[in-house]
Parts: C-alpha cells; sequence; structure tokens
C-alpha cells in the first residue's frame, strides 16, 4: 500500500497592494520583506495542498487556485502569471490524477481561493473543475458569501457560486468537523466569517494549511493584519491560538500565498511572539 502523501502545488503568481495586505503596518516595515512593484503590489502565490490517502481511498485538495476564468481587466489588476494550462494540469504533472479528487475543502470563497472551483467547456458553459468531488465550506461563510457586505463584495464569483450550488456537489458544514480519520476543520472568523483551515494527519506529524489566517510568513506577527479582515482583532486572536498550539505541538504549517517557502515549524519567542523556520520537500511544486 502507498504511504500517504501531502504535496503542495503553486496555481499561480499575483500581485495585491502592499498596503492593503498589511493593514497598519507603516510601509518601512513591510517593505524590505515584500518589495513592491511600480503598482504598489507586492507579489503572492496562490498555493494548493493536495493529500493522497491510499489507504482510504480518497484524494483531498485544500483550495483551488485562481482558476483561469479572467478577463483582460483582472489581469490588468493582479498581474497574473499561470503556472499551467490550469490546476487539472498542475495535479497531474505532480503525479495526481485530476479525476480521482474525492473532496474539495474550501477555507473560503474569495476569488484567489476558490476561483478554480469552474471552468469553462469548449461551448463556454461553467462547470465545476473537480465534478465528482464533495466540495466541503462551513454553513456560515457559505451564508456570507451568498449575501456579502459593500466592503467584501468584490472578493466573491457568485456565477461560480451559483454552479457549485446547482451541481449537487456542495457539503455544508457547522462548526470544526473530523471529515475522515486523517482530516479535520478548525473554524477562524476575523478574515471573513466562517473560515476554516484543513488540518491533515500525516505519517510524519499534523500538518494546518493556513489560508487567510497567516497569508504570508511576516503575518506571523500579530499585529500584522490585512485590510481585507472583517474583525482584526479576532483575526490576532485567533493566529495566537493557532500559532501557540503549533509551536508546542510542532505542527507543519503550509501557507497558501507566500512564495519563499510553502512549509514552516514555528517557535515561541516571547508571550505574543513566534518565530518561523520555513522549508520546502521534495512534494512541493
Amino acid at each position: 500500500m502507498t504511504a500517504p502523501r501531502l504535496a503542495t502545488i503553486i496555481d499561480a503568481e499575483f500581485g495585491l497592494d502592499g498596503g492593503a495586505m498589511m493593514g497598519v503596518v507603516p510601509r518601512p516595515l513591510w517593505e524590505p520583506l515584500h518589495p513592491p512593484d511600480e503598482r504598489h503590489r507586492i507579489r503572492l502565490v496562490s498555493r494548493c495542498a493536495v493529500f493522497a490517502d491510499p489507504a482510504a481511498g480518497r484524494l483531498w485538495l485544500f483550495d483551488v487556485g485562481l482558476g483561469r476564468d479572467w478577463n483582460a481587466k483582472a489581469h490588468a489588476i493582479y498581474g497574473f502569471r499561470f503556472r499551467g494550462p490550469d490546476l487539472r494540469a498542475l495535479l497531474a504533472g505532480a503525479g495526481f490524477d485530476p479525476d480521482a479528487v474525492t473532496d474539495v475543502v474550501l477555507s473560503h470563497l474569495h476569488f484567489d481561493h476558490a476561483g478554480g472551483l469552474v471552468a469553462r467547456g469548449e461551448d463556454g458553459a461553467a462547470h465545476l473543475a473537480f465534478p465528482a468531488a464533495r466540495h466541503h465550506v462551513q454553513a456560515a461563510h457559505w451564508a456570507w458569501a451568498r449575501s456579502p457586505t459593500v466592503k467584501d463584495a468584490g472578493s466573491f464569483r457568485p456565477e461560480h457560486l451559483a454552479t457549485l450550488e446547482a451541481s449537487g456537489r456542495l457539503e455544508l458544514l457547522a462548526g470544526p468537523r473530523t471529515l475522515d480519520a486523517r482530516v479535520a476543520v478548525r473554524v477562524v472568523s476575523g478574515h471573513t466569517p466562517g473560515m476554516q483551515l484543513a488540518q491533515v494527519r500525516t505519517d510524519d506529524g499534523d500538518a494546518l494549511f493556513l489560508a487567510d489566517l497567516v497569508p504570508v510568513w511576516s503575518h506571523l506577527r500579530l499585529p500584522w493584519v490585512m485590510a481585507y479582515d472583517n474583525e482584526p482583532l479576532r483575526t490576532i486572536e485567533d493566529k495566537r491560538a493557532v500559532l501557540r498550539e503549533a509551536a508546542e505541538r510542532g505542527t507543519t504549517l503550509l501557507s497558501e500565498h507566500d512564495p519563499s517557502a510553502p512549509r514552516a515549524r514555528v517557535r515561541a519567542a516571547g508571550d505574543d511572539a513566534f518565530q518561523a523556520e520555513p522549508f520546502a520537500t521534495p512534494d512541493d511544486r
């Protein structure tokens, strides 16, 4: 029997405004770490994680990248640079069968995490990129995404959500949940209501996919919180709890957006300070 395998795959590179990413942090502090381009965007990646569990007969995908369903205006705003034709091709290139994906766990439904939900056929019709998979979303977040505020409405793609809803492949969860012997989700809600972090039990220990709780490793500093967050003080409390636990247990953390390294272990460096030891493995692309 093949051993379980946890891999990460970069779907694309893109840019977001550095000030928005760093919130109240003054530019002289974040600029040396994240040099912005001429349009004040800092470089980010859209990284997914995939977990193959042959013994259970399940292939898990955590978030689905940006997708390719974008117009010229979006390309100009975000400066997309895609790594391949689509996420399915990237999965295949990493040794995973995209048709074998049984479960898609969506941390939340912002376009840089769920843009790859939908692909378009030759006729232009939208369909799920992974039509055989169950798509796990927190019910609280689904309700928010279907009726967002003016502040964050631009982060969602209603036509993609409608395609998912009509597919019959949507599984709504109510809070923390054990999904399988090796996969569970915990809920944090400072960034957006009902964001869920996937936790995976590998043969080498636990790994936690951080989504937008800690978008890049510099956000390990508790006060460094994005202007995109709906409840920044709650983000800080969620980060404190997650990072303390990860430091105590030696959990491997997976970053969704940091271009420098996909994984890190953290250690406490004071009551409210944490230091990362970033690394990569042969399973990271």
